[in-house]
Order: structure tokens, then C-alpha cells, then sequence
């Protein structure tokens, strides 16, 4: 029996190592991996720039405490900032942490600016923004608040992208409004760029703060340094982790200085968030995403993906219902019922992600070229029609 709780409905394979975008087991069998960790090994596998950064970090200081200066953290800091909207930076280890600071910011904002009873953030149904208290209670899913007692206050759900929804939703003790630009678990579902543009003009008419969560979709997932750009506005708090430290764990809050100036000592904190070891990974990463035409290839690569994967849904119509999805953060919507074509996908070879809405979400690492793509469009072109001839 394991030791391990049974949190996990893990698929019984095993990987002994990992080179660019395949994976390999113990005795040998290669696998494309289309998850990435779940859009976390933005540079594939064994990626030799990071492979360097660590090992020489690792050699000199692994752990310091955040009561001292972080070289690491400043450098991180800086290049963030200069990439993005953001004046101020926090880190932690996790997008659940990185959302979780978010939300405390958007409430400390307000507090500090004479309006201690704002603190509520409207969310939107079918998002998925963590697993602790706070972060399932702004999900709402039922099948993730199930068993953890009353949900944590301060979340007002609305309906799909509907801005009378969301202006209806608004009241005296609103803080913000709190969403994903791509709601990864929640099914691969866009959120149209003119609800963007409106929640902006929203938010700034009505005195509240824009909180994005970009876990999945950032650090160049969508072909953009992070996905709010498609849509030409700013945030004022982001939650950004996952691919922001390639494999290792390192998770961020962005903010503008007016929220970031209401963060003063002691409002927050966290023991391993920030330490040199994540750092040197982390400005690694930037490394290679910011470097010129860097993103331009995501793009690339993510409209070849795209319209290979429409080929396949024309011809595959009883399996495919819908390709979603921007750059290389892509779900497929099926006709039956998604864990069968994970299932199909992974005896030839390939693993991907389940994700709401009965959707096949595909992740590849950034660094994906043609013929990976290629590879993985051949093996959905099997696994479907093995499964219209109801074969395995």
C-alpha cells in the first residue's frame, strides 16, 4: 500500500528522464508530452541553459532568508517589470500562492485607501484558480469546495463573459474582478478580447481593480509574454507561475506601484518564496522566452498546430467538436467522452491533460518544432479513427 494520499488518479506510468519534448520510462518508451507538467516545462525537458543556471546556483546558496536582500529576486523583479505592465513583484513558489497574494492585495489596496469594507472580487463560473480555501471559493466549483466546510467568504460568481452580469455583480464592497484570460481547467475557453477591453473600462469607471490570472496562460504560453496583451489592456494585480520557472517552483504577484505601495512589511510574507535557487532558474527562463524571436516561433508553431488540429476536426467530426484555444495552449472539445481520447492518445505515445468541459488540453513546451507537431497531429489522426472503428 503507498504511503502517499490518494489525490490523484495517476495514469501507472513512470518516467525515469526527459530530453526537449519527449519523456522517457525506465525501460525505455519515448513519449511526446503535449502536458508539460500541466503548461509547467515551458522549455521542455533537460533544457541545457537551465540544466547550467542551477547547478551553479546550487553551488553556491540554495536558502536565504527573504529578512535579507535577494540578488536573484531583484534582477527577476526588474525584468518582469520591464517585460510587463507591473511596477512591484512578490514571489512565491505556486500559482495558488501567486493567487492568493493577489487576492490579498486587491483587498489591502482598498484598506489603505479609506475603503476597509471592499473586499469582495467577482469570479466567473468555471474557473480554476488554486487549491486552497480562498483560491477553490473564487473557482466555486462544487466538485473542488465538496467536503472543506463553508467556502470562504468574498466571491460573487457570474455567468459566462456577460458585462451587464458583471456591472450587476458590482457593489459597495467590491474590491475587483478576478479572472482568467484563458481558462485552462475550466476548458480551454477564450475570453473574447472586446470583454477584456469592457471589464477594463469597468473596473477604472467604477473604481475597482482588474485581478488577471495568468498561472497558465503566461510566460509566452499564447505566442505573448502573457495572454491579457491579444487584448491590448493592463491589469492591475497578476497572478503569473508555471512556466515562469521551467520545472522548478517559482510563482509571482504583479502589481501596479498603487497596489504594491499598500503591501508594507509585514502584510505578507513566505519562507521559500524567492530563493536564490528558484531565482537563477527563473531569470534563466527569461532568458531564453525573451530573447528575440523567441515568442514569434511560439506563434508560429501554435497557428500550425491550430490548423492542422481544424483538418482534424473536419475529418474527425464525431470525435472532435471544437479546436479552442491560442498559441500553444490549445484544447480539443470532444463528441466522446475526453479521457478515452487521453487514453487513446497515450497508448501511441502521447500524453495530454483532461480539462472541463469534456476537453483534451494540449500543452506542448515552447520550444516544440514542426515535426513534434506534426507527430502529435498524426497520432490524434490514429487515436481517432482507432476509436470511430472502435478499435483501442
Amino acid at each position: 500500500m503507498s504511503a502517499l494520499l490518494p489525490t490523484y488518479a495517476r495514469s501507472g506510468l513512470s518516467f525515469a528522464r526527459g530530453e526537449g519534448a519527449f519523456l522517457f520510462t525506465e525501460t525505455g518508451e519515448r513519449y511526446l508530452d503535449f502536458s508539460s507538467g500541466i503548461a509547467v516545462t515551458a522549455l521542455g525537458h533537460a533544457h541545457p541553459q537551465l540544466i547550467e543556471a542551477l547547478t551553479e546556483q546550487s553551488q553556491k546558496l540554495w536558502h536565504v532568508s527573504n529578512l535579507h536582500h535577494i540578488a536573484g529576486q531583484e534582477r527577476l523583479g526588474e525584468r518582469l517589470v520591464e517585460a510587463s505592465f507591473a511596477d512591484k513583484v512578490f514571489f512565491a513558489n505556486s500559482g495558488a500562492e501567486a493567487v492568493e497574494a493577489s487576492i490579498k492585495a486587491a483587498r489591502r489596496y482598498h484598506f489603505v485607501n479609506g475603503a476597509p469594507e471592499r473586499y469582495r472580487l467577482v469570479t466567473f463560473e468555471g474557473a480554476f484558480h488554486g487549491r486552497t480555501l480562498a483560491t477553490i471559493a473564487a473557482g466555486g466549483q462544487e466538485k473542488h469546495l465538496e467536503g472543506f466546510g463553508p467556502p470562504v467568504q468574498g466571491f460573487d460568481q457570474v455567468p459566462g463573459f456577460d458585462i451587464d452580469a458583471v456591472a450587476a455583480a458590482i457593489g459597495d464592497e467590491t474590491a475587483g474582478v478576478l479572472l482568467e484570460p484563458i481558462m485552462g481547467e475550466g476548458g480551454m475557453r477564450e475570453v473574447p478580447w472586446r470583454f477584456l477591453q469592457d471589464l477594463r473600462a469597468l473596473c477604472d469607471a467604477t473604481g475597482i481593480l482588474l485581478v488577471l490570472d495568468e498561472v497558465q496562460s503566461g510566460v509566452g504560453r499564447t505566442g505573448r509574454f502573457y495572454a491579457h496583451e491579444w487584448a491590448g489592456i493592463t491589469p492591475d494585480i497578476m497572478a503569473s507561475a508555471k512556466g515562469l520557472g521551467g520545472g522548478f517552483p517559482v510563482g509571482a504577484c504583479l502589481t501596479t506601484e498603487a497596489v504594491g505601495d499598500a503591501m508594507t512589511p509585514g502584510t505578507h510574507g513566505s519562507t521559500f518564496g524567492g530563493n536564490p535557487l528558484a531565482m537563477a532558474v527563473g531569470n534563466a527562463v527569461l532568458d531564453v522566452v525573451l530573447a528575440p524571436g523567441f515568442l514569434e516561433h511560439v506563434a508560429q508553431m501554435g497557428l500550425r498546430l491550430k490548423q492542422r488540429l481544424a483538418s482534424l476536426a473536419d475529418e474527425h467530426s464525431d470525435i472532435i467538436a471544437e479546436v479552442r484555444g491560442q498559441g500553444l495552449m490549445v484544447g480539443l472539445r470532444c463528441q466522446v467522452e475526453n479521457k478515452t481520447l487521453i487514453a487513446g492518445l497515450r497508448e501511441r505515445g502521447m500524453l495530454t491533460v483532461p480539462a472541463g468541459d469534456n476537453v483534451v488540453r494540449l500543452l506542448p513546451p515552447l520550444i516544440v518544432g514542426e515535426d513534434e507537431i506534426d507527430f502529435a497531429c498524426t497520432t490524434i489522426d490514429a487515436a481517432c479513427a482507432a476509436l470511430k472503428s472502435g478499435a483501442s
